[in-house]
C-alpha cells in the first residue's frame, strides 16, 4: 500500500514564497502603470513621464495641446511644459482630440525621447516617436485592432544585380491560414522618407485591412510592404533622414527598384500563395512611391489590374502605356503637390484612361495617406477580368 506523506515544511515555504513573489511583481506592475499614458473617456489625454532628476520636461505632439480640436488634418508639431506632481510625475493633460493616430515624445533637460512604458513606437523623420490612438469614428477606428488578425513576417531579399538586401513586410489575412487557396496580392510602396516599416507602423496598414476583411467590406489579400528605396538607402538603420534621402533622389530615376521587382516577385511567390489569375495584381504607393507605382504598370505591361496614386509625384513620364490598369488618385486640397496631381488627371483624361479621384482637406499627410488607403483597399479584386 502507497503511503501519502504530509507535505514538508520545506515545501510550504516554497509555495508561500513564490505566492508573495507573484503578488509583489503584480502590485508592481499596477504602480508602473500609474506614469502610463491614459486615454480619458472625453477624448483628453493625460500624458506622464518619470525622471526624479529632471529639471524641465516636454511634451512634443502632432496634436493642438491648448484647445480643443474636433477635426484635425495637419501633422504640425506642439510643444508644452509639464508639471511635476507630488509624487515626482510629469504630467500634462490634452483637451480633447479629435479622433485619429497621434505620435509624441518628451523633452527632458534638452534631450528628446519616446515615451519609456509605451510599447508602440515608430520611426517620424529622423526620430522616434510613441503613439497613441484615439477612437470614435468610423475611420479612426479602423486603426484599433478589434478583429482577428493576420500574420505579419518580415523576409529579406537580394536582387541578383545588386548587393544589398531588401526587407520585406508581408501580411496575410486570417483566411490563409486556413486552406490551400491562393490570394490576390497588393504591393503598397513608401515614399521618399520611409522604408518597409512606414505602412506597417505610421501608415496602420495591417489593422485598417484586418478590420475592413472582418466587415466584408475588403477582400481577403496579401499585402506586400518592401523597402523601395534605391539600393544606395535600402535596409539601413532607421537614422537615414530625410536631408541624406532627398540628397540622393535622383538615384530613384534609376529605376533599381522597378528593376528588380519581376526576381522579387518571383522570390515572393515562392514562399507564398500568390494567385495568377488575371486581375489579381495591384500595386499602390504614396508621393515617390506612387511614382514607383507608374513605373512598375509601364515596365511590366497587363500585370496590374489597379493602380492607386496617393498624393502622387508624377509627370508626362508616368503616364500609362496602356489601357490595361485602372487608376485610382488620392490628394489634398492643400498637398503641395495638387498642381502636379490636376495635371496629370487631365493628361490621364486625354488618354482616355478609366481613374477614380478621390479628393481630402489637407496635405501631403499621413493622416489623408491612412484614409486613402482605405478607400483605395476596399476596390480591389471584387470583379475578375
Amino acid at each position: 500500500m502507497r503511503i501519502m506523506k504530509k507535505p514538508g515544511r520545506n515545501l510550504l515555504v516554497f509555495w508561500f514564497s513564490l505566492i508573495l513573489i507573484l503578488f509583489l511583481n503584480r502590485l508592481s506592475a499596477q504602480e508602473t502603470r500609474k506614469d502610463t499614458i491614459l486615454i480619458h473617456a472625453n477624448g483628453s489625454v493625460t500624458f506622464q513621464y518619470r525622471d526624479s532628476a529632471a529639471q524641465c520636461v516636454k511634451l512634443i505632439c502632432d496634436a493642438k495641446l491648448k484647445r480643443p480640436t474636433l477635426t484635425i488634418k495637419t501633422e504640425d508639431y506642439h510643444s508644452v511644459n509639464m508639471k511635476r506632481d507630488s509624487d515626482g510625475i510629469w504630467r500634462f493633460t490634452s483637451p480633447t482630440l479629435a479622433p485619429e493616430v497621434y505620435t509624441y515624445q518628451f523633452e527632458c533637460n534638452g534631450r528628446h525621447i519616446p515615451d519609456p512604458t509605451n510599447p508602440d513606437s515608430i520611426r517620424v523623420r529622423d526620430e522616434k516617436m510613441s503613439v497613441f490612438t484615439i477612437g470614435g469614428t468610423p475611420q479612426a477606428n479602423l486603426y484599433i485592432n478589434e478583429h482577428p488578425s493576420g500574420k505579419v513576417d518580415t523576409v529579406e531579399f537580394i536582387c541578383p544585380d545588386q548587393s544589398k538586401p531588401r526587407r520585406i513586410i508581408v501580411y496575410t489575412p486570417p483566411q490563409y491560414a486556413e486552406g490551400q487557396d491562393e490570394f490576390p496580392v497588393l504591393y503598397l510602396l513608401h515614399g521618399l522618407n520611409g522604408n518597409e516599416t512606414s505602412w506597417s507602423d505610421r501608415g496602420r496598414a495591417v489593422q485598417i485591412l484586418d478590420n475592413l476583411i472582418a466587415m466584408g467590406k475588403a477582400k481577403p489579400m496579401i499585402l506586400v510592404m518592401p523597402d523601395a528605396n534605391p539600393v544606395c538607402l535600402i535596409s539601413q538603420k532607421e537614422d537615414i533622414g530625410l536631408f541624406k534621402n532627398i540628397m540622393l533622389y535622383s538615384s530613384w530615376d534609376l529605376l533599381e527598384f522597378e528593376k528588380c521587382f519581376p526576381s522579387m516577385d518571383e522570390f515572393l511567390s515562392g514562399l507564398y500563395r500568390f494567385s495568377h489569375r488575371t486581375g489579381d495584381r495591384a500595386v499602390a504607393g504614396l508621393s515617390a512611391g506612387a511614382k514607383q507605382s507608374c513605373n512598375l504598370a509601364n515596365m511590366y505591361s497587363c500585370t496590374f489590374s489597379s493602380v492607386g496614386l496617393f498624393s502622387p509625384v508624377v509627370g508626362r513620364k508616368q503616364l500609362p502605356s496602356d489601357n490595361y490598369s485602372k487608376y485610382w488618385v488620392g490628394g489634398g486640397t492643400s498637398d503641395f503637390f495638387r498642381g502636379r496631381i490636376n495635371m496629370y488627371r487631365k493628361h490621364l483624361q486625354r488618354k482616355h484612361i478609366v481613374y477614380t479621384m478621390y479628393s481630402t482637406v489637407g496635405g501631403h499627410t499621413w493622416r489623408n495617406w491612412r484614409v486613402y488607403f482605405t478607400e483605395y483597399v476596399q476596390t480591389l479584386f471584387w470583379n475578375k477580368k
